[in-house]
């Protein structure tokens, strides 16, 4: 297995070569950041509990900002988790799982997104849990014959109806589109992605979001998204 920082140095070395995960011009798009830690007041539990009133939310700060995609989230603390059961701790006193792992992407319902280079599909599930990552693909790269993977939640269900493990995926393809809340989890439209190293026996599946108290492992483990995305400079 190679290490995290093998991984990142081949993604630097390849960054050119990369496609668009989601396809953005920056010279007549914006993108804004988006925030979802305690700071932001405007997070009430009203909103994060209710999908519609957080879908406008959402759609009010992209039109407030004129931007196409909001963007954020790698190595977030964030309050939203509280919404769902599925960040809750295991028993009755422990920690929560609230750092976030990934990028989120927030736009438009049925936005394509796009393999960022070629690989094969690992695996692909329907996690269906309130909260959870709804229509789910993980895809196997290879670069200079190192391997890691790069995960997309919160799809349609549309798009893994017909999906086969060991399926072969190239460069610039289609293989998602962002979600109705029904299918992605009840959340508004968006794209979590993750680059991750080492994982181990998941299938379909891979925590997105972790204890704070493991955050130096997790985050070592999924290095920045933004090292294939090539997002941030444009916040």
């Amino acid at each position: 297995m190679a290490s995290t920082e093998q991984i990142i140095h081949v993604l630097h070395k390849h960054q050119n070569s990369f496609h668009q995960v989601v396809k953005f011009n920056p010279r007549t798009d914006k993108i804004t950041q988006l925030d979802f830690t305690d700071s932001n007041s405007s997070l009430t539990k009203e909103v994060i509990e209710n999908v519609e009133i957080f879908s406008d939310y959402i759609n009010a700060q992209l039109k407030e900002n004129s931007s196409l995609f909001g963007i954020g989230g790698y190595g977030e603390h964030r309050t939203v988790y509280s919404r769902s059961k599925v960040f809750d701790a295991d028993k009755h006193g422990e920690e929560p799982r609230r750092l976030h792992l990934g990028t989120d992407i927030w736009g438009n319902e049925g936005t394509a997104v796009y393999a960022a280079l070629g690989g094969m599909v690992h695996s692909f599930a329907f996690n269906n849990r309130y909260g959870d990552y709804g229509a789910t693909i993980i895809l196997l790269h290879q670069l200079d014959g190192i391997p890691f993977y790069t995960l997309y939640g919160h799809l349609s269900l549309s798009d893994i109806e017909k999906l086969k493990e060991g399926n072969y995926i190239s460069h610039g393809q289609v293989i998602g589109h962002f979600g109705r809340a029904e299918e992605n989890g009840h959340w508004p439209p968006h794209l979590h992605f993750q680059i991750i190293n080492e994982i181990r026996v998941s299938k379909g599946d891979y925590p997105g979001v972790c204890k704070f108290s493991e955050k130096e492992m997790y985050l070592n483990n999924c290095p920045d998204p933004d090292l294939i995305l090539q997002l941030n400079k444009y916040l």
